[in-house]
């Protein structure tokens, strides 16, 4: 019996491709003193380009912006620091999340979050989407010092839900980090459907978060 479902967040539950366009959006407009004499469109694609969907810290990538834009009168650090205060607010869910959230919790299923990233950074963005009061547990890895795909963030998150891993889901967009990491580990694999990879081994594939009621609903049955 599924007793525990375990989410990633960027790409899962945080609609990040959405929220960086709306930030970036609001930096250029911010800021255009200093970068006005780039096309707004190149200065968004690029920033996309070099954060490689949140895999490369945006120090690196501001570093490189005002490099190759030749950025004057504005720090890389300035805008790093601007990313990290403000980013929260533009954070987009992905549809049905609270209702998902709610439904599971009726269910008296037990939840979790194990995101990969920054711990203050990633828990002011769970806040912004008004969710953290869901999750008995939220593990960053920052904070933890381990990270997806290592075994024992998910072995801990566990631990502190109280479940076994044949108990528990894992939902994550990460074929990789999400998927396999979790059923390497005892779990079942959901694989939040994304257009960036073709074919995921998956036990369980959903386009819509709702979808992971339908699975559970499927598994107590």
């Amino acid at each position: 019996m599924i007793k525990a479902v375990l989410f990633d967040l960027d790409g899962t539950l945080l609609n990040r491709d959405a929220s960086v366009e709306l930030f970036i959006d609001a930096q250029y407009k911010h800021l255009h003193e200093y970068v006005g004499h780039i096309e707004k469109g190149e200065f968004t694609s690029r920033f996309i380009e070099l954060d490689c969907r949140g895999y490369v810290w945006k120090d690196r990538v501001y570093q490189q912006l005002v490099k190759e834009f030749k950025i004057v009168g504005l720090t890389w650090e300035q805008l790093l620091q601007e990313y990290i205060d403000y980013f929260h607010q533009y954070c987009v869910p992905f549809p049905n999340l609270h209702e998902m959230l709610q439904s599971l919790v009726g269910q008296s299923i037990s939840l979790g979050i194990i995101s990969n990233g920054k711990g203050q950074f990633q828990m002011a963005n769970i806040k912004a989407l008004g969710i953290e009061h869901y999750f008995e547990t939220i593990l960053i890895s920052e904070t933890e010092g381990i990270k997806k795909p290592d075994p024992r963030i998910f072995e801990k998150a566990l631990q502190q839900l109280d479940v076994p891993a044949n108990a528990c889901l894992f939902v994550g967009d990460h074929p990789d980090n999400d998927v396999k990491a979790s059923r390497d580990v005892g779990m079942l694999g959901v694989w939040k459907k994304d257009s960036q990879w073709d074919e995921v081994v998956a036990d369980y594939v959903v386009k819509d978060l709702m979808e992971v009621c339908i699975i559970i609903e499927e598994l107590l049955d």
